[in-house]
């Protein structure tokens, strides 16, 4: 993930097992959605109960390339925290990952049908400075690309997530975009701080 995992708990105490469990699961969707830029868990006591137990809600919110924000979202009856609450973790896990394979498989359908014309990769790395940048393939593969490239925007006002369609050749030093056109204009919302990367080994300045 671009942006580090965000976990929060609201007047719910905070332990190694819930927290090592999200983590899990947090790593297993990144593994179902490579190219996710975000996510954000947050656990909350949602109502107060005196027999039954109390209401819990976990909220998973996603961000995946071009702009796409998904969320997945339950809530249930906690007797015992240790016990009540990690089923729930789950299934809120399985919403998510169900929602960005979804996701994926549309972008997959529409890259088949038009190529040329649908988005199937991002704008993951920008040094402008230096004339070129890196754009992440749906399947999670960076790919370098030059200012010149850049087909129908302007290289200089290019953000982080935009959604882009190109074509690629094998140069000395790997696979490098030969065409990169804009397709959605939308942002990734990194923040500013994360845009500074480290450029991937192989490639010179």
């Amino acid at each position: 993930m671009q942006v580090p995992l965000e976990v929060t708990y609201r007047e719910v105490d905070k332990n190694d097992f819930i927290d090592d469990l999200i983590r899990r699961k947090a790593a297993k969707l990144e593994k179902a959605c490579p190219h996710l830029i975000s996510c954000r868990v947050v656990v909350a006591l949602d109502q107060k109960q005196q027999r039954t137990g109390n209401i819990y809600r976990v909220h998973i919110n996603m961000l995946v390339p071009p702009g796409h924000t998904l969320t997945a979202d339950r809530k249930g009856v906690v007797a015992k925290l240790h016990e009540d609450l990690p089923p729930l973790i789950r299934e809120a896990f399985d919403a998510a990952n169900r929602q960005v394979r979804e996701l994926a498989t549309q972008q997959k359908g529409k890259t088949k049908l038009h190529p040329e014309q649908q988005t199937n990769a991002f704008v993951h790395r920008l040094f402008t400075d230096q004339d070129y940048g890196f754009i992440r393939t749906v399947d999670g593969q960076d790919i370098y690309f030059h200012r010149n490239s850049l087909l129908n925007a302007n290289f200089d006002t290019l953000e982080l997530g935009t959604g882009v369609a190109y074509e690629a050749t094998e140069g000395d030093e790997g696979l490098q975009a030969s065409t990169v056109r804009v397709i959605e204009h939308k942002t990734s919302h990194v923040p500013p701080e994360q845009a500074e990367m480290q450029k991937p080994l192989g490639w010179k300045s």
